[in-house]
């Protein structure tokens, strides 16, 4: 859950998930909207790799991205899980009810 939570502290990351939401896309196409270097966005690209969040396939020479949706749902799950949210009915307090 920590490499998922790491690959996440980056704007330009999520920027990139983001984009994979729409479908599978090369390198060349995830790098274009972003002002930065082609080894700058491998780094980001390795990042999200090792944090499970994309998978990435050769086509000839390029490299081909796509979002695996289920890593994320399940890190977030794990998170609300760790701080018992979501899985128990609040109890009333009776002082708020008087």
């Amino acid at each position: 859950m920590n490499k998922v939570f790491r690959a996440l502290s980056d704007p330009t990351r999520r920027q990139v998930l983001q984009l994979l939401r729409k479908g599978p896309l090369s390198a060349g196409e995830l790098s274009d909207p972003f002002d930065v270097s082609k080894p700058t966005m491998s780094a980001h690209f390795a990042v999200l790799k090792e944090a499970d969040l994309v998978h990435a396939e050769k086509d000839g020479k390029s490299v081909i991205y796509h979002l695996k949706l289920s890593v994320l749902e399940e890190a977030l799950l794990g998170f609300i899980h760790s701080f018992d949210l979501g899985t128990e009915t609040p109890k009333p307090n009776e002082e708020t009810e008087r």
